[in-house]
């Protein structure tokens, strides 16, 4: 099994703008080339700013093209858990929000003419013991009355393999190649007018009052307006809220092509996206290539600055583990490489926007669900810079200046996380 270094996200045309290295003035300044920052770039020069775009990599060099694939309506937090925590207005807001963000992102793929193996086909929060059964049942009701159109499934006529029993159907959402769509993205942003500065970091973000000042390692950017789309690299920003995000390393791994018949033979017939019910998902996907490509199970943490990496091998051998336990029919079938990046999780789990000051706005609808949430979350931010009302999906996750609490992201939580699933798993071994 390869694995792979996160620089290897680097074979893009050089067709945006050379490093800054002198001070330039525009209207909006856009820090962080993922998808977010592209989109909310791509939505101000729509509204007619004339806007720069810092990226300390390239375009689309993080999160956004090393994700598992999935456009999702899921919020990370656990559907049953927020029924019992949130009002249930805010949470139906959080559940109409999380959906129209998946419909941003397949507008997005038409509207850019992306190509991008987009498969719509919805996904499976699927269970692997009974307890997970009777969970999976909890939350599709909460989901429910939240006014997700997820379902309740059960059996091997829901077209899952052997060893899933079934799960929560969401049925909007689906699939793609995520390095594929971000080469169609970083193209239609380039191709906006929109000035794109790449391996450009920003090391300081200053806001004067009425203006907003941005140091780069070369040169500086002034603008009226700043929005920070960085994610799992805010803390390397001081103007950043503390504790907006915590950083966490997820790992994925791909298989060898794998035969329709042998996915036919397990039972995994409707082809349909996984992800599991445990503490910390797993995530399983058939690709067009015929591939599996499968994941998290095993996370990370780092502080910034945060360094590259490839994949921990332990971890990746531990996903190659779990694939082979959940699979046995496919135990032959062999990893060819392993690959990974740097996630940010907020403290409240809840995809979050809000104020950093008077003139900078940020975001961070990640938390490992945020390919879609974070373009529409973008999308939005650029319209509300542009003197919008607040809209109502974006006031569903408006955090204000309200400061953040302390994570419970930490590295010794998210071991015992990863041994409380494999000693679930041991006991639902022991109780089939």
């Amino acid at each position: 099994m390869k694995l792979l270094h996160e620089t290897g996200w680097a074979a893009t045309p050089a067709t945006a703008e050379p490093p800054l290295d002198e001070e330039i003035t525009c209207d909006v300044v856009v820090i962080g080339g993922g998808v977010g920052g592209m989109s909310a770039a791509l939505r101000a020069a729509e509204n007619g700013a004339d806007v720069v775009l810092l990226e300390s990599h390239t375009l689309g060099w993080g999160a956004s093209s090393r994700n598992a694939g999935y456009v999702t309506n899921s919020i990370a937090a656990d559907p049953e858990l927020l029924r019992l925590l949130l009002k249930p207005e805010r949470l139906r807001n959080l559940y109409r929000y999380a959906e129209n963000s998946v419909h941003f992102a397949e507008e997005a793929i038409i509207r850019h003419n992306i190509e991008c193996g987009f498969q719509h086909e919805g996904i499976v929060m699927a269970a692997v013991s009974k307890g997970q059964l009777r969970h999976a049942r909890r939350n599709a009701k909460a989901m429910a009355e939240a006014g997700s159109s997820a379902e309740f499934v059960e059996g091997r006529a829901a077209g899952l393999p052997e060893g899933f029993l079934g799960g929560v159907r969401e049925g909007v959402g689906g699939t793609l190649n995520p390095g594929e769509f971000v080469l169609g993205l970083r193209a239609a942003t380039i191709a906006s007018g929109v000035h794109v500065y790449e391996h450009t970091p920003a090391s300081d973000v200053t806001d004067t009052g009425d203006q907003v000042i941005v140091a780069t390692p070369d040169g500086r950017v002034r603008a009226r307006k700043a929005l920070l789309t960085t994610n799992a690299y805010s803390a390397g920003l001081s103007i950043a809220p503390k504790r907006l995000a915590s950083p966490v390393w997820t790992s994925l791994v791909e298989t060898e092509p794998v035969a329709a018949e042998r996915l036919d033979e397990i039972g995994w017939t409707s082809r349909a996206p996984m992800v599991t019910l445990h503490m910390i998902l797993e995530s399983y996907r058939v690709t067009p290539r015929g591939t599996i490509v499968f994941g998290t199970r095993r996370l990370q943490t780092g502080r910034n600055p945060l360094p590259d990496r490839t994949p921990d091998q332990k971890v990746a051998d531990d996903l190659v583990r779990g694939f082979h336990e959940r699979f046995p029919g496919l135990r032959d079938v062999k990893a060819q490489s392993a690959w990974g990046g740097w996630i940010g999780m907020s403290s409240t789990w809840l995809p979050v926007a809000g104020e950093a000051s008077d003139n900078v706005l940020y975001s961070l609808a990640c938390n490992g669900h945020g390919f879609a949430q974070a373009q529409y979350v973008g999308h939005l931010l650029a319209d509300h810079v542009a003197g919008k009302a607040l809209h109502d999906d974006l006031a569903a996750i408006w955090h204000g200046r309200k400061r953040f609490g302390p994570s419970f992201v930490s590295g010794p939580a998210l071991y015992v996380g990863w041994l409380a699933d494999r000693a679930s798993d041991r006991l639902a071994v022991l109780t089939k």
